[in-house]
């Protein structure tokens, strides 16, 4: 993992990846889950699709080095992969790997999509209870807003729009989980912890728009690469986009 990676990138890259190598014969998991107090295991590492140095494959001379650790110039890829493809860069051209990003980042989209339909009471337990973990209670009250508007007014892509529209399909699952839930918090600490995250992405690391949008999905879903748990973290992040005051009103 390189340092001169700025936050942003690596918010953005992350979250795009789904914790995936991004090779298509591959797409091996890269976040080993602990047993008991041992931390995860890290398997993937961010590659530059256009070298970071004088000496790497596919190196450019007309590049600024924020250009080459920009987001746009990263692909998550498993150790094997990545020595592998700047072992063959030939192969692995640029054009070539930018393809592969995007049809990762495609896949990942849609097979989260494909899931929302498909979540329950299991996996929005397993996101909630994170989301809640970290946060205080309070007792402020929800907000409806109309997502139309919040679409438009946040400048998000008609991408991010279909995600929202798929999250919505479960809004009446999570809204009943919720309802189920005995400590009459639980709800109201969620949503300040999406709120506390927003204001970071936001002020912090400066994402705006879809990136801000993505930087949120990451956290509703703990960046898990199982796909019903990044269903369950969009449906979660829907619920609360309509409910209250996440994005600018």
């Amino acid at each position: 993992m390189n340092s001169g990676i700025s936050d942003k990138d690596k918010k953005i890259i992350d979250w795009k990846c789904g914790n995936r190598c991004a090779i298509p014969e591959c797409r091996k998991e890269l976040i080993i889950d602990s047993i008991g107090n041992d931390q995860k295991s890290i398997i993937g590492e961010r590659a530059h699709i256009k070298g970071e140095k004088p000496t790497s494959a596919r190196y450019d001379p007309n590049m600024t080095s924020a250009e080459r650790n920009n987001h746009q110039n990263l692909i998550i890829l498993c150790c094997d992969h990545h020595k592998m493809v700047d072992d063959q860069p030939n192969t692995y051209t640029v054009e070539k790997l930018l393809e592969i990003k995007r049809q990762h980042e495609k896949y990942i989209r849609e097979s989260t999509a494909n899931e929302v339909i498909n979540t329950t009471f299991a996996e929005l337990n397993v996101v909630t209870q994170y989301l809640v973990s970290k946060q205080p209670a309070t007792s402020d009250s929800y907000k409806v807003i109309p997502p139309k508007d919040k679409i438009q007014r946040n400048k998000l892509s008609t991408v991010t729009e279909r995600l929202i529209i798929m999250g919505m399909v479960q809004v009446g699952l999570v809204s009943s989980f919720l309802d189920r839930i005995p400590d009459i918090d639980f709800g109201n600490r969620i949503k300040i912890g999406f709120v506390t995250e927003y204001e970071r992405l936001k002020n912090e690391i400066h994402l705006t728009g879809d990136e801000l949008f993505d930087g949120l999905m990451e956290f509703a879903s703990r960046n898990s690469s199982i796909f019903l748990e990044r269903a369950a973290g969009l449906a979660v992040l829907v619920y609360l986009f309509e409910k209250c005051e996440v994005f600018e009103k």
